[in-house]
């Protein structure tokens, strides 16, 4: 019998600043987004919530209806350090750990029932597991506990703050009255389409026809009605999968007239996201660049290669191109700029019978290159950097200390960082 549990951070962001900062213990807090921090509400602990403080709200709107509460600028490498933190924990206790984002995982507890909960609870398990974490890593968790990932999850939700457990048999009671729209990954387009059909929570859902539903939305609909009856049960699986695109989306420190300083800077993003690629041994066939004026107004391009390519000189090149053809004639200020890479293909870096390739050398350049970094480098003074980010610190002394990106990462690169190695990635099932 499938039992999973999902474990989740609360209020993820606003949890980290509480534990860099424990003066913040107890206050509303939220976390703000933005070139200056002072944006948009990007997380708020409960605290704020009661004060009708949201995600996505400008952080000046927050501040009027919570004037004691606390404003931070976001910490992203040492929410980076958190998680790892938490899931270093969460891994002690099943033998099958998947993290599908920074703050939130899943745990296989299928066989608990013959060899821990003869001797206690699920309730109590998981509350040793969550006062651990909150020991340890200064961070409050909820969880989830069901018979498949999704209906862990939605428990969660139910649940938060704490754990509720959704029991063999009491799975279409739970789903009963509950909003289709809650189930993860759902979608506006199948939410409108169940709604037509008169569907708009599970228990709707429970009473349609099966072979409707199907016949409706194809296997996802067979599979949603058998959510909704309590009947769906899926083993835990860590699939993982090579990613489909790679992409940036920054905010200048200030609205740029200078182009060439643009240029300058998406050059130098555009090699950071080319190593990345190449160190998850991939290679783009396509890129496309847009640029947000100072107005909100927006111009774009992409290109596509002949054959997928690699390497930084290639790349940069099609890049320059397309700014210098979108940004012909324009006046107005750069006050965003984002770059992608996507149509990816498998690049082959490992040795071959008859000697190098140029893809082994490449790749045996990044290894040594990413081995330097790591070993001489200091937060103020790389090691290495290709000529366009040398420029750029020459250009401007705000990216002297380029700003960390935002922590979400694919779920590949996520276990590399767990267990350190790709050896495991090739297997459908992560076993310690």
């Amino acid at each position: 019998m499938n039992r999973i549990l999902h474990m989740d951070g609360d209020s993820f962001f606003a949890s980290c600043e509480i534990a860099l900062d424990k003066k913040l213990q107890g206050r509303p807090v939220w976390v703000g987004g933005g070139r200056r921090g002072d944006g948009i509400v990007i997380a708020a602990n409960r605290a704020a919530k009661k004060f009708g403080v949201k995600t996505c709200m400008p952080c000046f709107e927050a501040k009027r209806l919570c004037p004691s509460g606390v404003l931070c600028r976001p910490h992203y490498d040492a929410y980076r350090e958190i998680s790892a933190k938490m899931f270093r924990v969460l891994e002690q206790y099943s033998p099958t750990l998947v993290p599908i984002s920074i703050d939130e995982g899943f745990l296989d507890f299928s066989t608990m029932d013959q060899h821990v909960f003869r001797n206690t609870t699920p309730e109590k398990y998981v509350g040793e597991i969550s006062e651990r974490i909150t020991r340890e890593v200064g961070i409050p968790v909820s969880a989830g506990l069901g018979n498949s990932a999704r209906l862990a999850k939605l428990a969660t939700d139910a649940a938060k703050p704490g754990f509720l457990e959704v029991k063999p048999g009491e799975e279409k009671e739970f789903l009963r009255d509950r909003p289709v729209r809650e189930l993860s990954g759902i979608g506006k387009n199948r939410e409108r389409s169940l709604a037509a059909l008169g569907a708009l929570t599970f228990g709707h859902v429970a009473k349609m026809p099966s072979p409707l539903l199907q016949q409706k939305f194809g296997i996802w609909g067979q599979q949603l009605w058998l959510f909704a009856n309590g009947l769906w049960h899926e083993p835990l699986l860590l699939e993982v999968k090579d990613r489909a695109s790679i992409s940036s989306n920054t905010t200048l420190p200030y609205d740029e007239p200078d182009y060439e300083a643009a240029l300058t800077f998406a050059l130098s993003e555009m090699t950071r996201l080319t190593g990345q690629l190449r160190r998850e041994q991939l290679q783009a066939r396509e890129l496309s660049l847009t640029i947000r004026f100072d107005d909100f107004t927006e111009v774009g391009g992409t290109h596509r290669f002949q054959h997928a390519q690699f390497q930084n000189s290639v790349i940069n090149t099609a890049l320059e191109e397309i700014f210098l053809g979108i940004m012909g004639g324009q006046r107005k200020a750069v006050r965003q700029i984002r770059l992608g890479l996507w149509n990816l293909a498998r690049l082959d870096t490992q040795p071959t019978l008859w000697g190098q390739t140029r893809e082994e050398r490449w790749g045996a350049l990044d290894d040594a290159a990413q081995k330097m970094n790591d070993k001489f480098s200091q937060p103020e003074k790389p090691a290495l950097m290709t000529g366009a980010q040398l420029a750029l610190r020459q250009l401007d002394a705000a990216h002297l200390n380029p700003k960390a990106k935002c922590p979400f990462v694919p779920q590949r690169e996520m276990v590399k960082k767990l267990w350190g190695t790709d050896a495991e990635l090739d297997l459908r099932l992560y076993r310690k």
